[in-house]
């Protein structure tokens, strides 16, 4: 990719490893809310009379419960705190958010370029849950837990086309609708309904050109959903605002770069969300092409869009300007999906978590494969996020302020994060 390309796609996070998908191969009088900061970990309830440390003797909820109140919504952004450090290093609170924020609403999976013709499928996984979405013979889009309803094994890999998935173990197969085909040598087997082992399936739905499924319970193999629900469920108001502004389906998908960072997910999101705070420090070239001085945003429900002028008299030239064009245009969905515009390009980074330390962000570029090749500021990202992640484990480091006019997309974010968390 140009360098162009990439300094455009600026509140990003970039890392290593290249990956190319072939889309065809097989294969709560109120207490008045105190601003007190704890400003050092507190260790003191680790510690046992004899001066071993032991494990803390709260149960589980209650010490996550516990965690989510550090972090006060109601503060106005001038005096909050930032949520903990605790909130992007322990494993209790980690496995949490898995729960409460991955497996429940809708989330973006793909992209229909994956999956244009009947018979394309792709895989993927988001926390524990391994899924498969693909199109019937017929075109119609569905989406199944990719686990094999005779001894759970993984019945699809990869991406491709294929007519049923077949599973690699024992050759129990299922048809692109979910039902369950063949179930191989069950003779003798008792009160066996082959109709009730079908793929669980996963509700599923497309918006613009991206692939969303949504993992709560009640999907059923032949639902139909409505489009302006899903819209309104995954968007809310800013669905207009996105579509107004060029996030559709017009654009060719290029490639994908997948990167893996010693960090926790949160990390890459905040750094994407300070309204371009850093950019005149980490990353001074693309500073020159942007009139920061311009550098707004706006919330919504569950969408911040921060927005930026380009610059014509920084020091690029004609050629850059134009790739930029007048306008930067950064969307950040809740919890984990980006959305960079700018002149007639487009990318978007997808965050997945790995661990409480660790995850995967997946660019996606559209349109114009030879501007996503600048190394030096995917490499300068990178180190950016593992480099906050280090500090985050510091005992010298427990909470941050914010800056009160540029962060307050990072503000929205942790208070919905602390709406969804709270127990």
């Amino acid at each position: 990719m140009a360098a162009t390309m990439v300094k455009l796609a600026l509140p990003h996070h970039f890392f290593p490893q290249i990956q190319e998908p072939n889309f065809r191969s097989i294969t709560k009088e109120p207490i008045k809310p105190t601003n007190r900061a704890h400003l050092g970990k507190n260790y003191s309830h680790c510690r046992s009379k004899n001066g071993s440390f032991s494990t803390m003797s709260e149960n589980k909820n209650g010490k996550i419960r516990r965690l989510i109140e550090e972090f006060k919504p109601e503060i106005p952004i001038e005096e909050a705190f930032t949520p903990p450090s605790s909130w992007y290093t322990d494993p209790d609170f980690y496995s949490h958010e898995l729960d409460h924020i991955f497996y429940t609403g809708w989330h973006p999976v793909g992209y229909t370029d994956q999956i244009k013709e009947p018979r394309d499928f792709f895989t993927g996984r988001l926390g524990s849950i391994e899924y498969v979405v693909c199109r019937d013979e017929e075109g119609k889009l569905h989406a199944f837990h990719n686990v094999c309803r005779h001894h759970a094994s993984l019945v699809a890999s990869g991406t491709g086309k294929s007519s049923c998935f077949v599973c690699p173990y024992h050759g129990w197969t299922y048809g692109l609708d979910g039902k369950l085909v063949k179930a191989t040598r069950i003779t003798g087997i008792k009160n066996f309904k082959a109709n009730e082992m079908g793929l669980v399936p996963i509700r599923v739905a497309a918006w613009g050109p991206f692939v969303l499924v949504n993992f709560e319970d009640g999907a059923t193999p032949n639902e139909i959903l409505d489009n302006k629900t899903v819209s309104s469920e995954w968007l809310g108001s800013a669905a207009e605002v996105l579509s107004a502004n060029g996030i559709d389906s017009s654009l060719d998908y290029v490639c994908r770069r997948v990167y893996t960072l010693e960090c926790n997910w949160k990390v890459f999101c905040d750094n994407y969300l300070d309204g371009g705070y850093h950019v005149p420090y980490a990353h001074k070239g693309l500073a020159s092409s942007l009139k920061l001085g311009s550098y707004s945003t706006e919330m919504y429900e569950k969408v911040s869009i921060q927005s930026c002028g380009g610059n014509k008299t920084g020091d690029h030239s004609e050629e850059e300007f134009d790739r930029l064009g007048s306008k930067a245009f950064y969307a950040f969905v809740y919890p984990n999906f980006m959305i960079n515009r700018y002149g007639p390009w487009m990318d978007t980074n997808l965050v997945l978590p790995l661990g409480p330390k660790k995850c995967q962000v997946i660019f996606d570029y559209f349109l114009d494969a030879s501007l996503t090749d600048n190394v030096a500021f995917i490499g300068k990202c990178l180190e950016d996020s593992e480099r906050v992640q280090e500090g985050l484990e510091s005992p010298a480091y427990n909470m941050g302020r914010y800056s009160p006019n540029v962060e307050m997309a990072m503000h929205h974010f942790h208070c919905l994060l602390h709406r969804n968390l709270t127990i």
